[in-house]
């Protein structure tokens, strides 16, 4: 089902199924429950799920890349151990280096196959799993944000906080670290751009969580901080967070993306906004290839 085509009120519906512990099945009872126009509440809610397979973009198996999970110790994190997707582009290296964060549900295909996209510009790219300690994504999301919303999130911050070290120090590394993440994962890099300080040399949050204002005053990392037009829920911090920025003087550029839903990067659902993904994804490897080399 094309994205016009799915009523706005199914839309916001699946965003509170998203970010909330709403199960399928609820979902699909209250959108049937809608008045929509142009077709059936639920057809619309099913064509809203994320088909992984449909929207792979860079096979495991280019010619241009080498992928593999890796472990790594994780001091004060969930378990003390942490997995994640690497993949590097072809060639000896080292390579300036991007983490890159999941969303509210784990290392599912699109994470991973954003890690091999962000490989072939040239980036060694590590996508960690928030919950490989307690089992690894589990191969669907309704089971994954129910996973995700179980951990301490202290703790998975920390998981994050060792794999974006673990990256920056990895023998392939140049040791220079930039960090992308979509949703959770771009308040993450909002959170690592405050904690990390001259560690992270850039940061392109995806429509992500600010940071608390207090805190901005330590970011040290150039950011790109990218937001979706209509998203109400991430919108509401946005322009405090431009003006603490613009006060403390800090070196970012923050764009809103017309037209375009919480989530439009992810090309697995239809809130994917191709236009303007390519626009948001051309300017984050370029940022990146300023920053990082």
């Amino acid at each position: 089902m094309q994205r016009e085509k799915i009523d706005a009120k199914v839309y916001d519906l699946y965003d509170e199924y998203c970010h909330t512990q709403m199960t399928r099945r609820d979902f699909f009872n209250k959108a049937s429950a809608l008045a929509v126009v142009g077709g059936a509440g639920l057809a619309m809610a099913k064509a809203l799920l994320p088909r992984y397979a449909e929207a792979q973009t860079i096979s495991f198996t280019d010619q241009r890349i080498k992928a593999r999970y890796v472990a790594y110790d994780s001091p004060g994190g969930t378990s003390g151990q942490m997995r994640g997707y690497l993949v590097k582009p072809t060639g000896d290296g080292p390579f300036p280096a991007v983490l890159i964060i999941h969303e509210n549900r784990g290392l599912n295909p699109y994470i991973e196959d954003v890690a091999r996209r962000t490989a072939v510009e040239g980036f060694l790219a590590l996508a960690p799993d928030g919950l490989a300690p307690i089992g690894g994504y589990p191969g669907n999301d309704d089971d994954g944000k129910v996973m995700q919303k179980s951990l301490d999130k202290d703790k998975l911050f920390t998981d994050l906080l060792n794999s974006a070290r673990f990256l920056k120090g990895h023998e392939l590394s140049n040791g220079k670290l930039g960090a992308t993440g979509f949703c959770y994962g771009g308040g993450v890099v909002n959170k690592l751009a405050v904690i990390m300080g001259t560690e992270l040399s850039a940061g392109v949050p995806f429509y992500g969580r600010a940071p608390a204002i207090e805190d901005v005053a330590k970011i040290q990392a150039p950011l790109m901080i990218q937001y979706a037009e209509n998203d109400p829920r991430i919108n509401a911090s946005r322009e405090e967070y431009r003006n603490a920025l613009e006060k403390h003087k800090k070196n970012f550029v923050m764009y809103t993306y017309e037209g375009t839903r919480h989530g439009f990067h992810n090309n697995s659902t239809p809130r994917y906004d191709e236009a303007q993904a390519k626009i948001a994804w051309q300017r984050t490897m370029s940022f990146f290839k300023k920053h990082l080399n």
